[in-house]
């Protein structure tokens, strides 16, 4: 499936305002990529289908953790917002046609994030939370540094992520604690060298 094939899928599938979000996704993956000398068509790729699990409903999501075996924890069955990028993956590989490794993970790990993560990992996640349509303080702040270090980026949007869900009494899960302090280790490392 070509790009302008996906598109038009994704539209049918999303609501306009989701759809017009992974555009914008799509865009600020590109710039990333080729600010970072990334492979520019794995972001545009990933960018786009990051959310394409994001309005399936909550009986879609059941069907296909079932049909897909996928074994998630608590935290994950209790959260659309988790689940969506891990059932995303499979949607993009199975109606899309994605085979490509590195494109499949940077959109399962897109909400969380992970230790460890690959360049295009980094972009998707970045991109995901800097996209246009964001407007709250700590967007502008991330969006000061995303050219400079995506690290520093990651740690801010980690923390902006874990303080919204304090705030909100929601569980955090491991994974983005795990990724938060990655990336004050990764930095951490970057300020000896």
């Amino acid at each position: 499936m070509d790009l302008k094939e996906m598109r038009a899928k994704l539209k049918k599938s999303l609501s306009e305002t989701r759809y017009i979000h992974s555009l914008n996704v799509m865009e600020e993956a590109v710039k990333l990529a080729v600010h970072y000398n990334a492979d520019v068509e794995k972001a545009r790729i990933a960018g786009l289908l990051h959310d394409c699990a994001k309005n399936i409903g909550k009986d879609e999501e059941e069907r296909l953790v079932r049909k897909y075996g996928i074994v998630t924890d608590d935290i994950q069955r209790q959260s659309s917002a988790l689940m969506h990028s891990i059932i995303g993956m499979y949607i993009a590989r199975d109606e899309y046609g994605v085979d490509d490794e590195e494109i499949l993970s940077a959109i399962y790990w897109h909400t969380t994030g992970r230790p460890g993560m690959t360049l295009l990992e980094k972009i998707i996640f970045v991109a995901d939370y800097i996209e246009p349509g964001r407007n709250f303080d700590v967007v502008k702040r991330v969006r000061e540094y995303v050219y400079e270090d995506l690290d520093r980026c990651i740690l801010l949007c980690t923390d902006s992520t874990i303080m919204y869900l304090i705030q909100k009494g929601k569980v955090i899960h491991p994974y983005t604690l795990d990724t938060r302090n990655d990336a004050v280790l990764t930095l951490s490392r970057k300020t000896f060298l």
